[in-house]
């Protein structure tokens, strides 16, 4: 019998690491559990092309190997494992054997404290199908759309209805616009960008009650003002997708556990990638976290992939230097590294760079992809991975205080109507891998040998 490798999520760290198994040589069953009825899809356009209805959902799919040969398991997300026994229930109440197992289920968006979520008006943004309601519900709407959250989703989403011309709210917590991420000065031209485009802001406040009516839903702000909208998206972050691994034994306390070459701490044959995986990153200072990059999806499901198939005893360390990027009004912001980390900025050649215990740690840039190109190495220089430590020792205390929720929990007033990179100082190549290649319409891809739908029968 062969050996079986189930890998949960069926996303892009999913996909990208099923890829590098069969590229390995893996000749064994690949089973791919996903929660969702969609292949792999593109998330970055969600909150840009899907709104604006620019692209169609099968514009989003992921292109992947024509040799992949998996046993995809729709509408099928994974419920409990037990790491003792190998074992994997789906709904139904079946039972999946695996030898071996990749983690990639992600993240699910935030919850918001007090927000009336069960309003079909208020939404959040993770899925495809999330899109198209938000899609739907402003096109079917007039009015005012309402944005919580000032972070990447929140401004790309406001952007967008801007694009479609429909009036726009960014409700944020802090008083500017991405500040804590891509540093003050970039963050306030971001800010100036959405004023100057007609997005009405309010900045430093929270929610104090949520009104339902039949027209609109009222939101009522900590500084007094009101704002009275058609549609609410809720962008106030992510939290890893982990309630599957309750009663487990593992270590879920901010996503998976890892060590750092990706391997499940406390359990065998399981291995964590993307999103959801905790694990400490050699090259920068070695506390444990969670980097939610589109390209550690990529980068992180092939060397969870790699380190699966060698084992714990012969696998590297997987220590990136991370890359992000958004485009807002055709405004391109790029960084590079763990800015977060930082204690202090400076200047680097035009870009901001982020300082912390004397080293380069961050640099982001607006409209200098050039740059970013050419000032990445150096971030590699500066956080050389140190030789001959083990691939797990216990987490060091992190130096940066943990984000706090983008808006306060609110109140809701009753009312009667019923509304693998080594451990190496060598850079990658990052012209290629700044920002994922664009998807034509009409992508080719493989078509799944198998496709199940919630454990029933197989479609061809």
């Amino acid at each position: 019998m062969s050996e079986r490798i189930v890998v949960v999520g069926g996303g892009l760290g999913g996909v990208r690491s099923a890829e590098r198994l069969r590229e390995m040589g893996f000749d064994g069953q690949i089973t791919i559990l996903s929660a969702e009825r969609h292949l792999p899809y593109h998330r970055p356009c969600l909150s840009k092309q899907i709104i604006t209805g620019e692209w169609t959902p099968d514009d989003s799919l992921l292109s992947f190997s024509g040799d992949l040969d998996a046993e995809w398991r729709m509408n099928s997300p994974a419920l409990h494992l037990d790491p003792k026994k190998q074992s994997v229930w789906v709904p139904g109440g079946e039972e999946i054997k695996y030898d071996g197992m990749i983690i990639a289920t992600g993240v699910d968006a935030r919850a918001m404290g007090g927000a009336p979520r069960h309003d079909p008006r208020v939404h959040v943004l993770r899925t495809l199908d999330d899109a198209v309601a938000i899609r739907k519900n402003i096109r079917q709407s007039q009015g005012l759309v309402a944005v919580i959250g000032g972070g990447f989703i929140g401004c790309e989403l406001a952007c967008s209805v801007r694009h479609m011309g429909r009036d726009v709210a960014l409700i944020v917590r802090s008083p500017a616009l991405l500040g804590g991420v891509v540093g003050d000065e970039i963050g306030k031209k971001i800010t100036e960008a959405h004023v100057e485009h007609g997005v009405r802001l309010a900045t430093g406040v929270g929610i104090k009650h949520w009104v339902r009516q039949p027209g609109g839903i009222g939101i009522h702000l900590s500084d007094g003002q009101v704002f009275f909208a058609s549609c609410v998206v809720l962008a106030v972050g992510a939290s890893p997708a982990v309630d599957w691994l309750r009663g487990s034994g593992l270590d879920i306390s901010d996503g998976v556990l890892c060590d750092s070459t990706n391997h499940v701490v406390g359990a065998e044959n399981l291995v964590a990638c993307g999103d959801v995986a905790r694990w400490p990153n050699m090259r920068f200072n070695g506390a444990v976290r969670r980097v939610e990059h589109w390209l550690n999806a990529v980068e992180g499901g092939r060397a969870a992939a790699e380190n699966l198939l060698v084992g714990r005893n012969h696998a590297k360390t997987y220590t990136p230097v991370p890359r992000f990027w958004t485009e807002q009004y055709g405004m391109r912001v790029q960084g590079a590294g763990l800015p977060v980390l930082g204690t202090d900025t400076t200047d680097v050649n035009g870009l901001t760079g982020f300082i912390a215990n004397g080293k380069l740690v961050g640099i982001v840039g607006l409209e200098e992809p050039g740059k970013i190109i050419t000032e990445t190495p150096e971030l590699f220089r500066q956080n050389q991975v140190e030789t001959n430590v083990p691939v797990w020792t216990q987490p060091e205390t992190e130096v940066v205080a943990p984000a706090e929720p983008e808006v306060l929990p609110t109140a809701m007033l009753p009312v009667p109507e019923p509304v693998a990179a080594l451990a190496s100082s060598v850079p990658p190549s990052v012209s290629s891998s700044m920002s994922p290649p664009l998807q034509r319409r009409r992508h080719s891809r493989s078509r799944p040998e198998m496709v199940r739908s919630g454990g029933g029968r197989a479609r061809p």
